[in-house]
This record gives C-alpha cells, structure tokens and sequence, in this order.
C-alpha cells in the first residue's frame, strides 16, 4: 500500500473547491450540490472531479 495524500479537488457539477483524502473508504460528495466526487475503489480512490492540488 503506497503513502496517500490529501488533494484539493474542484466539483465539475458546482465548481466548489474541498480538500479529500485520495485513499478514500467510503464515497466523498460535495458540500454543496451533493454530487459524488470520489468512490472507492479498493486503494486509491476514483477522483470524479478536477484535481486542483497535491497537497502534502
């Protein structure tokens, strides 16, 4: 299992920008418009939304 980081993402539904954990267990949904923007998918998550940063 490699070292995961959080990454700052931008909704492509409402543009909201958030701070998420790239080794997300559970489903990550936006704080405001309630789309999905990240799922799990036994490691690393599946980003559903635009990648603004790495943050370390």
């Amino acid at each position: 299992m490699g070292k995961y980081k959080f990454i700052k993402v931008r909704c492509q539904a409402c543009k909201n920008e958030q701070t998420i954990f790239e080794g997300a267990t559970t489903k990550v949904k936006c704080l405001i418009c309630d789309a999905v923007i990240a799922e799990p998918k036994g490691g690393k998550a599946e980003i559903k939304a635009r990648v603004v940063e790495i943050l370390n």
